[in-house]
């Protein structure tokens, strides 16, 4: 069995490179049915990302799978030889645990391309192109990410914008799900963090927008309701939290309006997120006892800082992953082993067998039990030691001393004193 991975990511190739050898999810039957027929290749996945291209194979020949993939995508191997990463045995499954946990990501400790990984072995295993080496592989990558999740820091620190806004919502309300949350804007940022904010499964999400026709299309993804941007003041002491991010050149919600929604609510509190750049929420917000307003800036020193945490997480991850491929290594190591170990099985079951039919006529015959019994344990044991014992005595004076100890170890005999 000859592992390797083939492939490409973020560091190795730009966005148009890695967009030009992508495969996309209904190509993938087809291109692993092509694969499995390259020459040398017995088992094939494709892992298939924004970020990533990666073949996984069990194949004798590199060249063979590189020119496949080469030709699979309408390129010439020299046009794509200079972006691509190629591994082999012990670092091909170093490689694939360290994708499995984030290691390899441009975002240190993110999850999402385990969940990629695992549907790369599923659409392998229907596909019929996963065998034991690398359903082996996998198996061992999910469990080796699992346990960096478990044991490590490496996924607790929050490293993006949205995800960040949540962390510091759950510093003033005792959980999101309690909260009716307002989103001003309906851009790329406010969909990042409506996602964030909805898998809290808050009371209520708002999408107050320029346009009703678009913040509706935003809401309608989350079972939430929209509105126009004119409508904040009259509605503003409805919400607990308020996510802002719009082109707008002028703040949208003054210190004022905050003051009368705030007396509305009886001074319960409202937590801002203004991620706009001009402002959309007026900086004397802030001074509001009841207020808490964050930005753009206070929001990427809580990234930063999430970075860092991940960062120093990193060499108990590795840690982790080196042990892993240790297993790993062990584990294919037994594998070799199986066609002696089935044969052997296969020989002492064929005398068992074979002595038992004898005593069994002997026994039919009318002949003496004990002296039947006996006679089967005295066959049985002479001819699973016939073999052995031959090769010793025909061992040459150079080749004893080996031979015996290896024999000893293998029916862990008592060491020679």
């Amino acid at each position: 069995m000859n592992l390797l991975v083939l492939g490409l990511n973020h560091q190795t190739a730009p966005l148009a490179v890695r967009e030009r050898l992508a495969f996309g999810d209904a190509e993938l039957p087809k291109a692993l049915a092509e694969l499995t027929q390259v020459r040398g290749v017995q088992e094939a996945a494709i892992v298939s990302t924004c970020n990533r291209t990666e073949l996984y194979c069990n194949a004798r020949d590199v060249d063979a799978v590189l020119g496949w993939l080469a030709a699979s995508r309408g390129r010439s191997v020299d046009d794509i030889v200079g972006h691509l990463y190629r591994y082999e045995h012990d670092a091909a499954v170093r490689h694939a645990f360290r994708v499995a946990c984030g290691l390899d990501s441009m975002v240190v400790g993110e999850t999402q391309i385990l969940g990629q990984l695992k549907d790369a072995e599923r659409a392998a295993r229907s596909a019929g192109s996963l065998g034991v080496l690398l359903n082996g592989l996998f198996q061992r990558a999910f469990q080796v990410a699992k346990d960096v999740r478990t044991e490590t820091k490496i996924g607790a620190s929050s490293v993006s914008m949205a995800a960040a806004s949540v962390r510091l919502a759950e510093r003033i309300y005792t959980s999101v799900s309690e909260c009716k949350v307002l989103f001003v804007g309906a851009g790329e940022m406010i969909e990042l963090c409506a996602a964030h904010f909805a898998a809290h499964k808050p009371r209520g999400i708002v999408i107050a927008n320029r346009t009703l026709e678009r913040g509706e299309t935003l809401a309608a993804q989350y079972a939430g309701e929209a509105m126009l941007l004119t409508d904040i003041a009259a509605r503003l002491a409805e919400f607990d939290i308020v996510v802002s991010s719009t082109a707008a050149p002028l703040p949208l919600i003054g210190k004022g309006m905050v003051e009368r929604a705030l007396k509305a609510r009886k001074r319960k509190p409202i937590f801002f997120v203004d991620l706009a750049v001009p402002r959309d929420v007026e900086a004397e917000v802030g001074d509001l006892a009841d207020a808490y307003l964050y930005t753009v800036d206070d929001l990427s020193e809580v990234v930063r800082q999430g970075l860092a945490n991940r960062e120093s997480e990193v060499d108990a991850a590795e840690a982790l992953v080196a042990e892993g491929v240790a297993a790993f290594k062990q584990w294919q190591a037994t594998r070799a082993l199986v066609p002696t170990i089935r044969e052997l099985k296969d020989h002492a079951d064929r005398i068992a067998r074979n002595e038992l039919t004898r005593a069994k006529k002997r026994l039919a015959a009318g002949d003496d039990v004990d002296d039947v019994l006996e006679r089967l344990a005295e066959q049985v044991a002479a001819k699973l030691l016939h073999a052995p014992l031959a090769s010793l005595n025909a061992a040459s004076p150079q080749d004893q001393e080996p031979l015996a100890a290896c024999t000893r170890r293998l029916f862990r005999l008592p060491d020679q004193t």
